[in-house]
């Protein structure tokens, strides 16, 4: 009894866990909602409490403009509604069809479709298949010295992404920068952001190294996320994508203010900043009696005398026997009766017509039709073409690799964050997808004013949209249907929990003796016979001790009730006595004690 009643308060708990998790999930996203009104407006308590109680209207936040507060370099929400200080590219791209050569994709800046926000404005590429190119200069250039770089912005696939890119470039600082002539092949610091093609999602994170020795510029590939990031250009949300770069040479970059890829410059990036220091001898040639064959065949093998290299693989069965029913006059396939010759059918073009085959329908009932063949089975005694055993090689010397020299171009940057100065921001983007929303870029040397910019665009902007989303029931059942194997979870996770609780807390064996004897009532009638005494007493050791104490509690409630009874009636008290301890061998054991 004390077990069961643990395990149900035991599953209680669990279910009111439950409970409260979904309850918790469910303020949570409340509470990030009125945080970000709280932020945006200032309600008269003291109003309100003295209003009179009516339904509160639903209420919405008012977007107003991010503002850096702290040093940097670029900022801008497009909350002007114009392009003011950005320059749209007029250059042909080289190389290709002059049709397509030019950058005559259309920018626009515009709210965002089905917007939350109402007054919030982004930059937002419209055209699909074409050219796009924008920039607009940094408040003074960006020089990699003492001091970490930060640029973040927001991107919105609004209509999702086929294949396209939303990366921004830093273009590097040039005396013949000219944002008019922005093209493919302008010079660049840093490329950084999302891009799509197919099912390959990238999150670029490019830098152009200067070699020491040569002067010339090589792209430096950043290593691969382990994230996964398909959901950040398929869920039609805003996302906010964060490059950090340390003057120790580690980088970080954040989605949402997540950590999905960090490492060193200078370990962590493709090709490696440093070239080796050594390389193979492009001189060197391997000798032609160099011997690489870790195995030869043995030379002193001979071929047995039995061995019958001709023994074919398989022989016919000779035990085999045509089954009974064998139509050995009856074809497989016949012409079909049915068929007619097309009435566009040209003998002198096409040829003789013949109908087309089809299974003996004579066949299907007998075991086989045709000539009847032994099978074949595999001959025990084929041994196939004899070949002398492997060995050892004795003269093996290894596999042959040519030996290091020094690299006449190598060199050690132990410094690559000191990249090339950059005066400008720019997007150079060519999309099978329009409608892609761009926001709040920003540019600084101090994470926490870069923190503080995100706080008030897209955290406004987060929340938001969390507010506008289903419910978590709705969003469970919408899980669901995309995927059906966690109807399984849900009930696993809600209906087993019940129906433990029912199986352990409302069923279970009850035992009508002690009621029995407690509501026992005098009479003379007779009663059916009971077990013996010593079969009582039996059962009765084999009893756990609660029960032998319930017993002994319903043996003194029926002597009482008998106390009771011999008040009233003096005359019948023996004989109904006797014949309650007839009847229960606990009330004669009590009457002997």
């Amino acid at each position: 009894m004390e077990l069961k009643m643990r395990l149900c308060v035991a599953l209680l708990c669990v279910c009111a866990l439950l409970g409260a998790g979904v309850r918790a999930q469910q303020e949570e996203m409340e509470m990030d909602v009125e945080d970000a009104i709280d932020d945006m407006q200032e309600e008269d308590v003291e109003e309100e409490e003295l209003a009179t109680p009516t339904p509160a209207p639903v209420p919405t936040v008012t977007y107003k403009a991010p503002e850096p507060m702290g040093e940097h370099y670029f900022a801008e929400s497009f909350d002007k509604g114009t392009l003011q200080g950005w320059v749209l590219s007029e250059a042909k791209k080289e190389g290709i069809d002059e049709e397509i050569a030019k950058y005559d994709g259309k920018w626009e800046v515009e709210e965002m479709q089905n917007t939350k926000l109402p007054g919030d404005k982004g930059l937002v590429l419209k055209s699909r298949a074409k050219h796009h190119a924008i920039s607009g200069l940094l408040l003074r250039p960006f020089t990699f010295d003492t001091k970490p770089l930060i640029v973040q912005y927001e991107v919105n696939f609004q209509t999702g992404i086929d294949c396209g890119g939303a990366y921004v470039k830093l273009l590097s600082q040039t005396p013949d920068l000219d944002l008019a002539e922005f093209v493919d092949k302008t010079p660049y610091t840093i490329m950084f952001g999302p891009d799509k093609c197919g099912e390959d999602y990238k999150l670029h994170f490019i830098f152009r190294h200067k070699n020491p020795k040569t002067g010339e510029f090589e792209e430096k590939h950043a290593k691969k996320p382990d994230a996964d990031l398909r959901t950040y250009y398929t869920d039609k949300k805003t996302h906010l994508y964060t490059l950090v770069l340390n003057p120790d040479n580690s980088f970080e970059i954040l989605i949402d203010q997540t950590v999905v890829n960090s490492g060193s410059l200078l370990s962590d990036v493709t090709p490696p900043v440093n070239p080796p220091a050594e390389i193979e001898d492009p001189e060197d040639h391997k000798p032609e009696d160099w011997d690489e064959r870790p195995k030869i065949q043995d030379p002193d093998a001979v071929k047995p005398e039995d061995w019958d290299e001709d023994a074919p693989a398989k022989i016919p069965d000779e035990e085999a026997v045509k089954p009974d029913g064998w139509l050995d006059d009856e074809p497989e396939y016949i012409s079909d009766p049915d068929a007619l010759k097309p009435e566009d059918w040209d003998e002198d073009m096409d040829g003789e017509w013949e109908a087309p085959q089809i299974p003996n329908p004579v066949c299907e009932t007998a075991p086989g039709c045709g000539p009847w063949e032994r099978p074949v089975i595999d001959n025990p005694n084929y041994k196939g073409k004899w070949k002398p055993p492997m060995i050892d090689n004795p003269n093996y010397q290894g596999v042959w690799k040519p030996r290091k020299i020094p690299n006449p171009d190598f060199f050690e940057d132990l410094h690559p964050f000191r990249m090339s100065p950059f005066s400008a921001v720019g997007l150079e983007l060519w999309s099978m997808s329009s409608d892609i929303f761009f926001d709040n870029f920003f540019i600084t040397s101090d994470r926490s004013v870069a923190e503080r910019w995100a706080e008030d665009g897209w955290g406004l902007k987060k929340a938001a949209e969390g507010a506008a989303e289903p419910g978590l029931m709705t969003q469970m059942i919408t899980a669901a249907e995309e995927r059906p194997w966690l109807w399984v979870v849900y009930v696993l996770t809600v209906a087993l929990p019940l129906v433990l609780i029912i199986v352990f807390c409302c069923t279970g064996k009850k035992s009508s003796a002690p009621a029995a004897a407690a509501e026992y009532k005098k009479t003379d009638e007779p009663q059916p016979d009971v077990k013996d005494e010593a079969e009582e007493e039996e059962a009765k050791e084999e009893e756990p001790e609660e029960k032998k104490s319930e017993e002994e509690d319903s043996t003194g409630e029926a002597e009482e009730a008998a106390e009771s009874d011999h008040k009233d009636d003096s005359t019948s008290h023996e004989k109904s006595e006797d014949d309650i301890l007839r009847r229960s061998p606990r009330n004669r054991k009590a009457r002997k004690d």
